[in-house]
């Protein structure tokens, strides 16, 4: 049955005398009469659901109001108020995000995140919510923490919306297909979308999301995009406009519909009376196989998907040099790892820190981490040790694969509890402890026994990866038919995807290239999907291209011709984007692929090689960030990746400065910068992420904090002296501070330029108010900082 939650809070508490300076959340307890009446007012236009005033009740918001030990209360206070005018609508209890981008992306621990989300989650369920609905999230990574926050704490149902940019993703990449498959596996009851577009933008949106998930989808658009006139915030959609986009939406697959910012309502009663004569539309079948996912990318493997590699290199066994290095913390010969890797190929990374004499949950956490910013291939993670494995998938932004489970009565049944807890997708390994099967027959019976056990953990045959157990041919002739007909069994009587250690069949024996390729390729035609093997073997790659081919997977050979058209094959090691060439070349691409610990090497390695530091800047690092800027403008790299590539050249630069001479002073600083968000706007997620991305690349900036007075900006304008200063505003309410602080800075002697920009600024603003430069996004902005400092 469709659903219609309400419309606007904000912009109605506004119109009844809410000010910049004022708690919204706070006025369920001092003004819960004026709460109560919004409410009722949407209930009478005709909402399913009302939306608790709790948008911004987290513990990190509330403190700007010195009210984040109020947090349960105020949250508990709102809900209360919402039951009592819901009049038998179903009551939602808001989250919003935190304000604060997660770590490594920015400096809020997840498990602070977590422990922030359960404290609002605790007030809303004491108050009385149906349900809970955590909305307008950027990143997949918050949205996690706050639904395994709600797992933690309550039984409640959570629908999650995130908010889209106009490229059909989240601020830090993730598209609508991989969102629906993390949150699906994670445990949410419904999935969706809210505010930054309006309803046309989003029927593509929707549609995508829904076409990769069984569950409800949520749509809450924008009365359109805000634009100020006559000092008043403008919402251009009226609510008709509205309302005839509501059978679009609801044929591309949504079911629960509302209104973000600008609507009212009347928008709601517009879209409810075109909602109440329309039916769900039917859904198409779910794409087959298993769904796994990073940040940004979704793979799927098993049955109509083309074969896919498990890359294996992340694994220190028998390996010392890389053994040594993680013991000292360094992880720059994994990340070379995971870069050839993916290269070469690989469409999914298997992660192994076993390294003995070392906490290896720390190490997994970390990797894991740090990886996941520098490649777009999903993770399997490679343990049987529940707490590194805990380690791994609770800190991973996706959806990964578990390496592996097998029958051993108490781990099997830990290991399956983790695995659901996060949403992971598991491998399924014929092991037990009577030993080891070598007939096909006997490895499905230990599957069935694993299957029955995931299945009692809550998993579904949709989780599970078989593992067909390969055996090397030098001790047992029978080993490699026994597993083509192991595959085949498997294909008959589970259908699941299966994978396996390929390169196991070929241990002892000489030319292992040889013999892996040609069991690679009969595997292939028994039913393998995913092998787990080195991606650099060139016959191994060679085959599968041209496997995809010959099964369809590469439609009229389009990508075998571009990869082999006009190329010898080489029969080597691939070289990465990064490796080869002189060390300006080396230097520029680790900056570009976001290897800190390589590119301060090739720093250092630069310098004593005679060149300047000036020259390297300008030669190597500039160019770098130059091509990383193209990249993010064009939708080729999302946020995490700028993020890394700024941190390389910082780490680059930090060495040069240490051999920088005195003739090249100078060449240390590009210039200051003074940075703020605006009078009343508490929201500084866009201004950190600027701050960071000047500051990696060699600005000193004096950062202001968010609710910044006019007055304040002069000031610190007047005791720094900087080049630039950048202003920034979300809320469509506090633009008329941003074009008051602009004013006030005119009117200084010798005043900087002044660079604008936030979701709700626009270039025709930014001229109107008199600023001197508009940036649209962080990469933008220190772009145009530094053609404005001729830098």
């Amino acid at each position: 049955m469709l659903k219609i939650f309400d419309g606007a809070m904000g912009t109605m508490l506004q119109a009844s005398g809410l000010t910049n300076r004022e708690c919204p959340e706070y006025y369920a307890i001092s003004h819960p009469d004026i709460v109560a009446d919004i409410h009722r007012q949407y209930r009478l236009a005709g909402a399913d659901i009302l939306e608790t005033n709790t948008f911004g009740a987290s513990p990190l918001k509330l403190a700007h109001f010195g009210l984040a030990d109020d947090t349960e209360k105020i949250n508990a206070a709102a809900a209360k108020v919402a039951r009592q005018a819901a009049a038998g609508a179903l009551v939602a209890g808001s989250i919003g995000p935190s304000g604060r981008l997660l770590a490594p992306l920015g400096e809020q621990d997840f498990d602070e995140a977590v422990e922030g989300f359960a404290r609002q989650i605790k007030g809303l369920e004491q108050g009385g919510v149906d349900f809970l609905l955590v909305e307008t999230i950027i990143d997949l990574q918050e949205m996690r923490a706050a639904l395994l926050a709600a797992k933690s704490v309550t039984r409640l149902p959570v629908f999650c919306q995130l908010s889209f940019d106009d490229n059909g993703r989240t601020v830090t990449g993730t598209d609508p297909e991989t969102a629906a498959c993390v949150l699906t596996a994670l445990g949410a009851a419904a999935v969706g979308m809210n505010c930054s577009l309006g309803p046309e933008q989003l029927v593509p949106l929707v549609r995508k999301m829904a076409q990769a998930t069984h569950l409800p989808i949520t749509v809450q658009p924008n009365a359109g995009m805000p634009y100020l006139a006559d000092g008043k915030t403008v919402f251009p959609m009226s609510p008709d406009d509205m309302a005839k986009w509501v059978p679009a939406l609801v044929e591309a697959g949504a079911t629960y519909l509302g209104g973000c910012c600008g609507t009212t309502p009347a928008h709601i009663q517009a879209m409810k009376s075109v909602l109440s004569g329309l039916r769900p539309a039917a859904r198409s079948p779910l794409p087959g196989g298993v769904a796994l996912t990073s940040r940004t990318r979704t793979v799927r493997i098993g049955a109509g998907q083309p074969p896919a590699m498990i890359g294996e290199r992340i694994n220190p066994t028998g390996r010392k040099a890389m053994q040594g290095q993680l013991k000292e913390g360094n992880l720059q010969e994994i990340k070379r790892e995971a870069l050839l890797q993916t290269e070469a190929g690989a469409a999914l990374l298997d992660v192994n820190m076993g390294v003995p004499g070392i906490d290896q949950r720390a190490l997994m956490r970390r990797a894991v981490a740090e990886l996941s910013m520098l490649v777009e291939a999903p993770f399997s993670i490679d343990t049987n040790d529940p707490e590194t494995l805990e380690a791994g998938l609770r800190y991973y932004p996706g959806r990964a694969l578990v390496n592996s489970v097998s029958d051993k009565p108490g781990l099997t049944e830990e290991l399956l509890r983790i695995a659901k807890k996060y949403g992971a997708a598991v491998i399924c390994l014929p092991l037990s402890e009577t030993g080891l099967p070598k007939s096909a027959e006997e490895r499905v019976a230990v599957i069935r026994t694993i299957q029955a056990k995931a299945h009692a953990a809550g998993l579904s045959d949709s989780d599970l990866v078989l593992d067909a157990l390969v055996l090397t041919a030098a001790s047992d002739g029978d080993a490699p038919q026994e597993v083509l007909r192991t595959l085949r069994l498997y294909r008959a009587t589970f259908g699941f995807p299966t994978t396996m250690g390929l390169s196991n069949v070929s241990f002892g024996l000489p030319r292992r290239d040889l013999i892996n390729a040609s069991f690679y390729m009969l595997c292939l035609a028994n039913g393998l999907d995913a092998p787990i093997i080195n991606p650099y073997a060139p016959l191994v790659r060679e085959l599968l291209d041209a496997a995809n081919v010959i099964l369809g997977a590469d439609k009229q050979g389009v990508a075998f011709s571009q990869r082999y058209g006009n190329v010898a094959v080489e029969a080597a090691k691939p070289v990465a984007a990064g490796a080869g060439g002189d060390v300006l070349t080396e230097l520029a691409n680790a900056v570009r692929t976001g290897e800190k610990e390589r590119a301060a090497a090739l720093a250092k390695e630069a310098v004593a090689a005679g060149y300047k530091p000036s020259d390297i800047a300008t030669k190597s690092l500039a160019d770098a960030m130059g091509k990383v800027g193209e990249a993010f403008g064009a939708g080729r790299c999302y946020l995490p990746q700028v993020m890394l590539a700024a941190e390389a050249m910082r780490a680059a630069f930090q060495c040069l400065k240490e051999n920088l001479p005195a003739d090249e002073a100078a060449f240390q600083k590009i210039g200051t910068v003074v940075l703020a968000t605006v009078e009343g706007d508490i929201h500084d997620l866009g201004k950190n992420i600027v701050a960071a991305l000047l500051e990696n690349q060699g600005f000193d900036v004096i950062d202001l904090g968010k609710d910044v007075a006019a007055d304040a900006v002069a000031q610190a304008v007047a005791d720094s002296k900087p080049d630039l200063v950048g202003l920034c505003a979300l809320m469509t309410t506090t633009l008329p501070a941003m074009e008051e602080t602009v004013a006030k800075l005119r009117q200084m002697k010798d005043a900087p330029p002044v660079m604008v920009g936030g979701a709700v600024v626009t270039a025709e603003y930014a001229a109107e108010i008199g600023a001197d430069l508009y940036a649209a996004d962080g990469v933008a902005a220190v772009r145009l900082a530094k053609e404005r400092l001729g830098r």
